[in-house]
């Protein structure tokens, strides 16, 4: 079971296939959490004003990604919220709205408890930096820094849990949280796959675009008979971690219909990335997705009876018994 991260300011709900999504509810499949999911403030706190301190010092860990060990806070934390470079990194730079791939550890600024971190876990966060997705105090205090940071900054309850707290986290409503990140990655509406092309010499099956360059790739079908299983194929592949069956994913990704070409659902066209439990969408997404590397696009051509067969999503423009065509780069694995 993934464990949840007590950062998200809602219940972290996976969407199914976007725009052309499952019929059944996208939280029906979500598996219960070990961890808190706190519910966001309900009042609107206005934007803070950003400070160099006070800050406590790391007393270890003092590499990039490496768990840090942190001191209790001294004297009274500002109700600004306070934020530190630690290490400056070269990667691209964060903004609203970018998902980012982070290490991070969190404590109480008063009492040094850690209440959460990704580094016994194994596993980074990876989370959009909008409203209502993470405490406000994260938006605030990593945009405008880069992949490769560590990050060093201490919330007020303001921008952090509010007032209510974070009982389950044992976090009261007057604590200032310090935490440490560590930005790996971050991905935007215009990140693609990143790996060697593959080459496509099956005459029978669509040619996909091998454009790295955040725009849609092409989908040439070809004038021939749609196959009858499903296809999986490398169009760029990357060398990250194989996404198993059970994984959840961001991607880019965009689909047509074998009979037509015709697009019925992009994420290019929406300029907004997809993250998704493998086991929240049609069959043929999770079976052709399940061992395959981050960093790849891959082609799924998807016969009826693993896709939506019958009974097509309303106003998808999807037909009975139609075979869909994606290409699909998987960004990160969550």
């Amino acid at each position: 079971m993934r464990r949840r991260s007590v950062l998200l300011a809602v219940p972290a709900g996976l969407v199914t296939l976007a725009g052309c999504g499952d019929e059944k509810s996208d939280t029906a499949k979500t598996k219960p959490s070990t961890s808190p999911s706190p519910s966001a403030s309900t009042s609107s706190a206005p934007p803070p004003k950003i400070v160099d301190g006070p800050l406590p010092a790391i007393t270890a860990g003092n590499k990039f990604d490496e768990k840090p060990t942190v001191a209790k806070g001294s004297g009274a934390p500002s109700k600004d919220l306070a934020v530190k470079t630690v290490i400056a990194g070269s990667g691209k730079t964060v903004a609203e709205n970018d998902y980012i791939q982070a290490n991070y550890l969190g404590q109480v600024w008063d009492t040094a408890k850690v209440f959460d971190n990704s580094y016994d876990r194994k596993t980074p966060l990876i989370i959009q930096l909008s409203q209502g997705s993470i405490i406000d105090g994260w938006r605030y205090a990593l945009a405008g820094k880069k992949a490769g940071s560590r990050v060093l900054m201490s919330v007020p309850p303001t921008w952090g849990y509010g007032k209510q707290g974070n009982t389950q986290a044992g976090i009261k409503g007057t604590d200032t949280l310090v935490f440490v990140v560590d930005i790996q990655n971050t991905f935007n509406a215009k990140s693609s796959a990143q790996g060697k092309d593959v080459a496509q010499g099956d005459a029978k099956l669509p040619k996909v675009g091998t454009n790295t360059d955040g725009k849609a790739p092409s989908i040439d079908v070809p004038k021939t008979a749609a196959p009858t299983k499903l296809v999986a194929n490398y169009v760029i592949e990357g060398d990250g971690e194989e996404v198993k069956a059970d994984s959840s994913v961001l991607v880019q990704y965009k689909g047509v219909l074998w009979d037509t070409g015709k697009e019925f659902d992009s994420t290019y066209s929406r300029s907004a990335l997809t993250s998704f439990s493998l086991q929240q969408v049609v069959k043929g997404w999770s079976q052709g997705l399940t061992g395959k590397k981050v960093g790849s696009r891959v082609l799924i051509v998807v016969p009826p009876k693993l896709g939506y067969g019958d009974n097509p999503p309303s106003g998808s423009g999807i037909k009975k018994d139609s075979t869909l065509v994606f290409s699909v780069d998987i960004l990160a694995k969550m």
